[in-house]
C-alpha cells in the first residue's frame, strides 16, 4: 500500500553550464523537473512508499523520466501519450545570483492530464494525498483532475496536502486567487510563502496570515520565507524555525523539499518541531547543488547540517 499519491506534470530539464544569457551556451546538463516529482522523490529518500502519477511523451525524454523515478524508489505511473511530447524547463544562470527558468509546456503530455488517468482505488488506499496549484493552471482537464483526486481523498478520510506553488507564466494571480480560495477548505495541509498565502486572503504579518488561512479549513498551515525559515501553525499553536545556514547554488526546488520533509515526518509521525526542523533541514539541503532534486536528503543525512564549521566529515 502506497503511503502519499501525487501528480502533475514532470519536465525534461536541460540546465545550461555557464553563466550568462541562454544564446550563448553551448552546453547543458539534461535532467528532469516537476514539483510533485520532486516531492515523491523527497519523500522515497525519507524512507516511504511514494506513487508519482502523470503523462509523458512517447518518446526519449518521458523513458528517462520513467526510468530516473524508478531509480530513486517511486512508483512511476508514468502514461505514455504518442499524441503529445514530454514538456521541456531551460534553466540558465543570468548572472551568479539570478536563476532564468523557462518552460515549453503549451500543449504537452503532462498538459493532457485527466481525472481517467488517475486511479481510485489507489487514492484511497493511501495516507496521503499531495497536489499542487501548478497542476490546475496546465488545462481544464488538469483542473477536473484535481478536483476529482481531492473529492475522492475526501471521500475516504485521506489527508489532502496542497502546495501553491504561484507559477506566473500560467495563469495570472487572480485566476490563482480564485481557484485557491475555491478549495482551500477542502484541504488539511497547506505550504506558501507569504505572497503566495495573500492570493488566498490578503492579511499582512505572517501569523495573521496563517490563522486566517487556518480558518478556511486546513488543520496545518505552513508558511515559508526562504533563507529565513519557516513558520507552521497547527491546532492555534505557532512554531517557527530558523534556517540552516548553508551556500545556496540553485535555490530552483527547495520548496518542494521543504513540503517532502514535512509530509516525511508527518507520515513517520514526528512531533510538530521536529518536522518543521526536517522540512527545513531539507529545503536547506535542495539549494547546495545544481538540479531540482538531486540533492535532498535521506535519512542518514539531516545531522550533517549540525556538524562543526570546518565543513569536513571523517
Amino acid at each position: 500500500m502506497t503511503e502519499l499519491v501525487t501528480f502533475g506534470e514532470t519536465m525534461a530539464l536541460f540546465a545550461a553550464r555557464r553563466t550568462g544569457p541562454l544564446r550563448f551556451a553551448r552546453d547543458f546538463d539534461l535532467g528532469l523537473g516537476g514539483a510533485e516529482s520532486n516531492v515523491a522523490i523527497g519523500v522515497a529518500r525519507l524512507g516511504h512508499d511514494v506513487t508519482w502519477i502523470g503523462r509523458v511523451g512517447a518518446d526519449e525524454f518521458g523513458d528517462l523520466i520513467r526510468a530516473t523515478l524508478a531509480g530513486e524508489g517511486v512508483h512511476a505511473h508514468a502514461i505514455p501519450d504518442p499524441g503529445a511530447p514530454t514538456g521541456l524547463m531551460i534553466k540558465g544562470r543570468r548572472t551568479a545570483d539570478l536563476i532564468d527558468v523557462r518552460y515549453y509546456r503549451r500543449d504537452s503530455a503532462g498538459s493532457r492530464l485527466t481525472a481517467a488517468d488517475l486511479d481510485p482505488e489507489l487514492i484511497r488506499s493511501a495516507r496521503l494525498l499531495h497536489v499542487s496549484a501548478i497542476t490546475p493552471a496546465l488545462s481544464e482537464s488538469a483542473r477536473e483532475a484535481v478536483h476529482h483526486a481531492i473529492s475522492v481523498a475526501r471521500s475516504a478520510g485521506v489527508t489532502v496536502s496542497l502546495d501553491v506553488n504561484y507559477r506566473r507564466a500560467l495563469w495570472t494571480p487572480e485566476e490563482a486567487g480564485a481557484w485557491l480560495r475555491e478549495v482551500v477548505g477542502e484541504v488539511d495541509v497547506l505550504f506558501a510563502t507569504e505572497a503566495e498565502g495573500r492570493l488566498i486572503a490578503d492579511v499582512e504579518g505572517a501569523e495573521a496570515l496563517a490563522g486566517a488561512l487556518a480558518r478556511l479549513g486546513p488543520r496545518h498551515v505552513l508558511i515559508k520565507f526562504g533563507a529565513e525559515g519557516a513558520m507552521e501553525l497547527s491546532g492555534g499553536v505557532v512554531l517557527r524555525a530558523e534556517p540552516y545556514r548553508v551556500t545556496e547554488v540553485d535555490s530552483v526546488g527547495a520548496g518542494d523539499a521543504f513540503a517532502a520533509g514535512w509530509l516525511a515526518d508527518w507520515l513517520a509521525g514526528a512531533e510538530p518541531e521536529q518536522r518543521l526542523a526536517t522540512a527545513c533541514a531539507a529545503g536547506a539541503f535542495a539549494v547546495t547543488s545544481q538540479g531540482d532534486w538531486e540533492s535532498l536528503p535521506r535519512r542518514g543525512d539531516l545531522d550533517l547540517l549540525r556538524r562543526p564549521a570546518d565543513g569536513v566529515s571523517r
